[in-house]
């Protein structure tokens, strides 16, 4: 079977946090960590992860939903470019899906999503000591307060998008 895989980045908060819920999912090949670069709003690096993804598994609005559900989407702080919330989109269908699902599921949060849908410019991988970082050691107090929690609200809401 000859598969085609797609493209996406998220940026939302930690990349630590986001590399790990996105490692666990059916359909997800690889995810890379690090920094996102956009042009727009700002040209600033952002901490995100890169992965790639086979829509006949996994869909992008189901990868959306999940991101949304799984970080701050709807928190701000004086932080906000170097960790925000986003999804960078390397076409204009992504772009339409993305704003599509962003506006339909954010009807269930009780505060405004602040999610930006914003252009993929380029990527820079962390250093390998920070690579896989929750699976390397989940016992890391930062893993344990953080990264392990979010995992736990995903396998109760995603279930069924969850590797075995």
């Amino acid at each position: 079977m000859n598969t085609k895989l797609n493209s996406i980045a998220f940026g939302g908060g930690c990349h630590w946090c986001t590399e790990a819920v996105f490692q666990s999912l059916k359909g997800v090949f690889e995810v890379r960590q690090g920094w996102v670069h956009s042009i727009e709003p700002w040209s600033i690096w952002s901490e995100g992860v890169l992965l790639s993804y086979d829509e006949n598994i996994i869909s992008l609005a189901d990868l959306i939903e999940i991101h949304l559900y799984t970080h701050g989407s709807t928190s701000t702080h004086k932080l906000t470019e170097k960790y925000r919330s986003a999804v960078y989109f390397f076409s204009k269908d992504q772009e339409a899906i993305a704003n599509e699902a962003i506006k339909s599921i954010s009807l269930s949060f009780e505060k405004p999503v602040i999610t930006k849908v914003i252009p993929y410019v380029n990527f820079k991988i962390n250093e390998a000591k920070y690579l896989n970082y929750y699976n390397t050691d989940k016992n890391r107090p930062f893993c344990e307060a953080i990264i392990s929690p979010k995992l736990k609200k995903m396998s109760e809401l995603f279930k069924d998008k969850l590797k075995s």
